[in-house]
């Protein structure tokens, strides 16, 4: 007699299997794994915490309503994040709002997680006075980034705030690897161009 599967320590690949037969345990495991991370990825786009539980959950209800349609040979999460990416934009695109904090994540509540989680622009092994400097910027970043177009700010969180990689973006994005790179070159360009006028008066 088979073991029933352990959906705790089970694969994404494990679970959806069992959520497309129906099984409501495969459904809540899924929603388990993936709910912060979404909300996260969402509120930093949006920066509005009720929202963004709306978003995130429009993102699981669809998740769920085309789990039969994911495709397994792709990772799950980039699927997931590809949804909640789409949420996200649709909403930007419509209201235009101002995104991203560099203040850390949704759940930062220490200085260290803060820390962890804040997005870095610029060289590492900076001194104090260049630390304090990139900190008085934060509001500035954080503007700049808001005028950029919705791809570039989603390449930027993807990459420098959820440290993907750049073909995991490319899935989620569903762009060409090169596409992406170029989007994040050309997003840190644009922030540079942005932010030196400030840098030179500091």
């Amino acid at each position: 007699m088979a073991h029933p599967l352990d959906l705790s320590t089970a694969t994404d690949q494990e679970v959806v299997k069992q959520a497309r037969k129906g099984h409501e345990g495969a459904y809540r495991e899924l929603i388990r794994r993936y709910q912060r991370p979404v909300f996260s990825l969402i509120y930093r786009m949006v920066r509005d915490r009720e929202l963004s539980e709306d978003l995130a959950q429009e993102t699981f209800v669809k998740v769920l309503n085309a789990i039969d349609r994911y495709r397994p040979e792709f990772k799950f999460s980039s699927w997931v994040f590809k949804i909640a990416n789409n949420a996200a934009i649709d909403h930007l695109r419509k209201k235009e709002l101002d995104t991203l904090s560099l203040e850390g994540g949704p759940d930062a509540v220490t200085a260290e997680r803060i820390e962890a989680t804040a997005l870095q622009i610029g060289d590492s092994g900076e001194s104090p006075l260049d630390e304090l400097e990139a900190r008085e910027l934060g509001t500035a970043i954080e503007r700049a980034i808001g005028q950029l177009r919705p791809e570039y700010q989603t390449c930027i969180i993807l990459r420098h705030v959820e440290g993907r990689p750049y073909d995991e973006i490319a899935d989620i994005l569903g762009l060409p690897l090169g596409t992406v790179k170029t989007y994040i070159h050309r997003a840190r360009a644009e922030l540079r161009d942005i932010l030196e006028p400030l840098r030179e008066t500091m």
